[in-house]
């Protein structure tokens, strides 16, 4: 899972388990709120009723069933009863209705004072009270149908704006954090396709800002730098290595050579076994140096070449190192694959590369026989140079374009293993793609341009 998308769901929960906490603890307070104020309507509505019965002589219980009919503040079913010192009903406001109570509930007003129990969907209050030195006791029941439809719509209300909030947390949250890392999938795009052609490639970046990822992407630029300034470095110095080691390698090849002239039999052969070994010395200075000019390769994108005429002139000089090597030519019959020759590139790096792969299929063939195929692959060009022999195995073929490796069919042939290296280094400088494939003792490098 990638950060971004760790980040938004970390986010998005802990918001959505902090809300939905709040949410509740909003309904448990309000649910205790109500509770709390209804008890304290039925403690005045009890309070009152006795004060109007002990105190007020006009008031019978008559007249107080009327009043309390009539009062603005009448709670919603409501239910009073009033008992004398010698628990005696002395008034209620029941007509048909039955208020639960019992001995047991007095005594413990007269022991407590006060009580607040709830009888199915009613809640009843007692109350104690001594006025003009007489014990008093009231009972009122009611049901607080305007609170509880309250606390019931600020449930509902509170579930639809935790869906709607919840479900607009996760979008925004995701839309908002991917756009905050922007810039991390800029740098993971642009850091992916920087390889050793393309070296002097760098992140842009606000030079001033203090943003973290400015800043990791400047001391990013500042590491590529020191990168690349070490790796030109390991460049000119192969280049010039070799360019100093080829002039001892020339003037020793020329003194055997007239060496060879005056030598007897024996002397000819250790010479020309020398010679030979300089010769395969020399082969080996050119690769690498041939690897150190791809290296440098900005002015050669500009050039353009005709990959046909490469292959063509490959042939030959294939031809002038070993004259038995019969090679096999098709261009497919499409009218699409006249424009698609002319590509990008440098002649001659083109027909080093292709040279390259034209000699392993001779050395590497049981007939001494190569197929050239020119055709195109989903409108692009390819180009297939194959052979039949003994393939390489699973993991030379992992390693085949790494320089010095040479696999288990090369034994018996002289070389250093730079070949394919050099062929993957030149396509890969105008970005050229090569594949090996290999099947039933056929040898397949297909070139796709």
């Amino acid at each position: 899972m990638t950060l971004k998308y760790r980040i938004s769901i970390f986010i998005s929960t802990l918001f959505t388990i902090l809300f939905g906490v709040a949410c509740t603890l909003i309904i448990v307070i309000f649910s205790h709120f109500r509770k709390e104020e209804f008890k304290a309507r039925l403690e005045e509505k009890a309070m009152t009723t006795i004060k109007l019965l002990t105190e007020v002589k006009e008031v019978d219980n008559q007249n107080l069933k009327i009043i309390d009919r009539n009062a603005i503040n009448r709670l919603y079913d409501e239910k009073t009863l009033v008992f004398n010192h010698k628990d005696e009903l002395i008034y209620s406001s029941l007509d048909d209705t039955h208020l639960t109570w019992t001995k047991s509930d007095l005594e413990y007003l007269r022991a407590n004072k006060t009580f607040f129990k709830k009888d199915g969907d009613y809640e009843i209050y007692g109350v104690y009270h001594i006025s003009n030195g007489v014990e008093f006791f009231a009972l009122i029941s009611a049901n607080d149908n305007y609170g509880k439809r309250k606390l019931e719509f600020l449930i509902y209300l509170l579930i639809g704006a935790y869906i709607l909030f919840t479900a607009a947390t996760w979008i925004l949250t995701f839309y908002v954090v991917k756009k905050q890392v922007a810039p991390l999938d800029y740098f993971h795009k642009n850091i992916s396709t920087i390889n050793e052609n393309n070296m002097e490639m760098r992140l842009s970046i606000m030079e001033n800002s203090e943003n973290e990822i400015d800043l990791i992407g400047k001391e990013f630029n500042f590491m590529m730098n020191r990168i690349e300034e070490a790796y030109q470095k390991q460049k000119e110095f192969t280049a010039q290595a070799s360019h100093e080691l080829r002039t001892p390698l020339a003037r020793m090849s020329v003194q055997i050579e007239n060496q060879l002239l005056e030598a007897g039999v024996k002397e000819k052969e250790q010479l020309q076994r020398i010679l030979e070994n300089i010769s395969q010395l020399n082969d080996l200075i050119n690769s690498l140096l041939l690897l150190s000019k791809a290296d440098n390769h900005s002015e050669l994108r500009k050039e353009t070449a005709r990959i046909d005429e490469a292959i063509y002139s490959s042939i030959e000089k294939t031809h002038l190192q070993f004259n038995d090597f019969k090679v096999i030519l098709d261009i497919a019959d499409d009218e699409s694959i006249e424009a698609l020759l002319e590509q990008h590139g440098n002649q001659h790096l083109l027909e080093i590369a292709f040279s390259n792969l034209l000699k392993n299929a001779y050395l590497y063939s049981d007939n001494h026989q190569a197929n050239i195929n020119i055709k195109t692959i989903q409108q692009r060009l390819a180009v297939v140079i194959s052979n039949t022999g003994n393939p390489l195995d699973s993991e030379e073929q992992k390693q085949m374009f790494q320089p010095f490796m040479r696999g288990k069919n090369a034994s018996n042939h002289s070389g250093f293993g730079l070949g394919l290296r050099i062929v993957q280094r030149i396509l890969h400088i105008y970005h050229y793609d090569i594949y090996y494939v290999a099947e039933n003792n056929n040898n397949q490098f297909i070139m796709i341009f």
